[in-house]
């Protein structure tokens, strides 16, 4: 990959901390050990426009470790249109995801990258509605574009950062 190819954005400073929003963990209450969330931010969009291979990076909020997930060139685009602020004509997938969920009286809570299984990672974003709390399977990429649509927290698996990040 040359550097002239790609697209290096900073987003922790295009966005500040509203994508590193702290606080309680609420909601996960329930979840194993196994499965603790640790708040992690979105700190690089990489775009390559030579081959079909696009990266984010996520950083631990309160923490050093960080690791990239490979990402499809729609899913960078929206992200990065998003971080840098851009308007687009017409809403996009996103937008209209996170307009069924308002229209619908819900609210996103957060998104929580749940597991890493033969290199894939698995998402959920976690909708509260008349204070129930509900789960819906997502791709990673779907779920971090709404967490910056929506601006929301990011939250991944203890259990998967041991995982990518080497430790045991």
């Amino acid at each position: 990959m040359t550097h002239f190819d790609c697209t290096l954005y900073n987003a922790r400073q295009a966005l500040g901390d509203k994508l590193a929003v702290r606080g309680p963990r609420a909601g996960f209450a329930h979840e194993s050990e196994a499965a603790v969330p640790v708040q992690m931010e979105l700190k690089r969009i990489i775009i390559n426009e030579v081959i079909d291979q696009q990266m984010i990076m996520l950083r631990e909020v309160d923490g050093e470790r960080s690791f990239p997930i490979v990402i499809g060139i729609f899913e960078a685009t929206s992200i990065d249109r998003r971080v840098k602020g851009l308007p687009s004509p017409r809403p996009l997938t996103h937008d209209l995801v996170a307009s069924v969920i308002e229209t619908m009286g819900g609210e996103l809570q957060d998104i929580f990258i749940s597991e890493l299984r033969e290199h894939t990672y698995f998402a959920k974003l976690r909708i509260r509605q008349d204070g129930e709390l509900t789960e819906v399977d997502s791709r990673p990429s779907d779920a971090i574009a709404l967490a910056v649509t929506a601006k929301v927290p990011i939250y991944v698996a203890e259990d998967v950062l041991n995982e990518v990040c080497g430790e045991q």
